[in-house]
């Protein structure tokens, strides 16, 4: 007989596991990330800065924080910058992306996690999220300290920071049957019949 804490990861590993259509997930991963913010901030190091209310879209994902730092690739000796006056290396593609404070993160198939920091890691299409986490499907709820989620693959899993039973900050999730909320007619009781 399998224990509750086998169970409980069962149905973990389910709703972090369910996967919205191939086809979606493919489409997302190849649309561009538009970032917005009250100001941004370009650096040196090829680095922006976006504070003030800053959100980043991609497809039908968001990512939300107070402030988000882009980590863009630098390129060495790009032919003609420094002729133009400018530096002898340029930004490139986003490699990663920052999100500090309040943030706030929904991805395509409408799943949302809440947390105090963020990491967008663009080769492997992964977010973590850490602090006072909060990951929500529907009306399934889970908690801890640390969450890791491939926006690719829609697969993730939660962390907290205490191991054995009564610690404190160990992960947490309720879960619900999958009719719990539907009126009984959906839950398979038959529908009247009127008489003409």
């Amino acid at each position: 007989m399998r224990s509750s804490i086998a169970m409980a990861a069962t149905v973990a590993a389910a709703l972090l596991t369910a996967q919205p259509a191939a086809a979606q997930l493919a489409k997302q991963s190849k649309q561009p990330i538009d970032i917005t913010s009250d100001d941004a901030v370009m650096n040196a190091d090829c680095t922006m800065v976006w504070s003030g209310s800053a959100e980043a879209l991609q497809d039908t994902a968001r990512l939300r924080a107070n402030t988000l730092v882009a980590h863009l690739e630098m390129k060495k000796g790009k032919p003609g910058a420094a002729a133009a006056g400018g530096s002898s290396s340029a930004c490139g593609e986003m490699t990663s992306l920052e999100a500090k404070g309040a943030v706030y993160y929904v991805s395509s198939d409408g799943r949302r996690v809440h947390g105090d920091n963020g990491f967008y890691d663009a080769s492997t299409k992964t977010i973590t999220i850490t602090g006072d986490v909060t990951a929500v499907d529907g009306q399934n709820v889970m908690r801890g300290t640390k969450m890791v989620y491939n926006t690719d693959t829609g697969e993730g899993h939660v962390e907290g920071g205490g191991k054995g039973p009564g610690a404190k900050s160990r992960p947490r999730g309720v879960f619900y049957p999958k009719d719990s909320n539907e009126p009984a007619d959906a839950q398979g009781a038959k529908p009247k019949k009127t008489g003409k």
